[in-house]
């Protein structure tokens, strides 16, 4: 890890990752609310979504590590109409997903409204995703609908990196969505989840996935952090299963983080309920599992146990090569490097949107 970017409500934080212990390095976008921060693997270009009060939703991006920056015109949504009749506007980036080797120069962008768009020159002009925004699931009514925003937003994409025309996207609410054929059609992949909020908790589609993974090493291992507990599918989301028990610890929340290289491995940690977005009994916990989650251990070696408020958003986990970095919606800033122990690395910043290591 050579850089640390850490997106929040008021910059975007670059920390210097070059030596221990980190170091602050600059701020970009000075006291704007930078929503999303995505690196691209293969064009080694960093996204920074930004949420502007006055001029609306931007897009940047950077190719020397946030020495510049560059803006690419955002796509609108012309001529679509909202479930309530008002013309559609986007409201937020929310993701980013880069289109594997084989289409090196493929950008997905996930927002809210729930739009998919896609990008074939590298980011420069995006096409809305015309079959899944008509996708015959959303004009039923009661199967898209907003979870904590006016409506359906798109927070995770994922290519399948054994095979590039593989995509899926989690929608809040809405579900899992899948297309084998690079977003031509689109079929809801949510057996097994359980939307208890609604009259039918088994209903295809009408959930509410809060954070999506697929394994690197296994495309048919995926997770999901789910308002209604933690799943996973060993069959490519066939199926999912419930890993989770309502009432004990881990279940609700948003952050979740998985070991590519052993998909039995994964991370989550919990906030009190969707009633109390807190931390549950004041501690800021962190859960693993090493079984595919029949069992969950507390991590927290390290964190604050008690008077905390703090929850961590969805975009805001991150693990690569042993590292693992969260923020909070208080401004605390956590990591841990090749150990048991969370350290505190920064306890001034704001809300913290989403990080990235790179």
């Amino acid at each position: 890890m050579k850089n640390l970017f850490v997106a929040t409500a008021k910059g975007l934080v670059q920390f210097d990752a070059s030596g221990n212990p980190l170091r602050w390095n600059k701020v970009h976008f000075m006291g704007f609310n930078v929503t999303n921060v995505y690196h691209d693997p293969i064009n080694r270009r960093i996204w920074a979504g930004i949420s502007h009060k006055h001029w609306g939703q931007k897009l940047h991006y950077t190719e020397d590590s946030g020495q510049s920056w560059n803006e690419t015109p955002l796509p609108k949504l012309q001529g679509k109409i909202l479930p309530n009749g008002r013309p559609a506007k986007l409201r937020q980036v929310w993701c980013f997903a880069q289109g594997g080797a084989k289409y090196s120069n493929r950008l997905w962008m996930g927002t809210d409204p729930g739009a998919l768009f896609l990008s074939e020159d590298n980011g420069q002009t995006f096409q809305l995703v015309e079959t899944l925004w008509d996708h015959e699931s959303r004009q039923s009514e009661g199967q898209w609908f907003g979870a904590g925003s006016d409506f359906p937003f798109i927070h995770s994409i994922v290519v399948d990196p054994q095979n590039a025309d593989h995509i899926l996207i989690a929608v809040s609410c809405a579900g899992v969505f899948e297309s084998w054929n690079s977003g031509k059609t689109w079929e809801p992949i949510n057996k097994g989840l359980i939307a208890a909020y609604l009259p039918n908790p088994n209903v295809e589609v009408g959930h509410d996935p809060h954070i999506l993974h697929l394994a690197n090493s296994d495309s048919a291992i995926l997770w999901q952090q789910n308002h209604c507990g933690i799943f996973n599918s060993k069959n490519g989301g066939k199926a999912w299963q419930l890993v989770s028990k309502e009432g004990s610890l881990p279940h609700y929340g948003f952050a979740m983080t998985i070991d590519h290289s052993n998909p039995n491995r994964a991370w989550v940690i919990p906030a009190e309920s969707d009633e109390q977005r807190i931390a549950p009994e004041l501690k800021m916990q962190v859960f693993k599992t090493e079984d595919f989650g029949a069992t969950w251990q507390d991590d927290s070696i390290g964190l604050p146990q008690e008077n905390c408020f703090d929850i961590v958003l969805r975009q805001a986990f991150d693990r690569q090569d042993g590292i693992q970095v969260f923020g909070t919606t208080n401004g605390n800033l956590f990591l841990r490097s090749e150990s048991e122990k969370w350290t505190c690395i920064s306890s001034h910043l704001t809300k913290v949107n989403a990080l990235t290591i790179v």
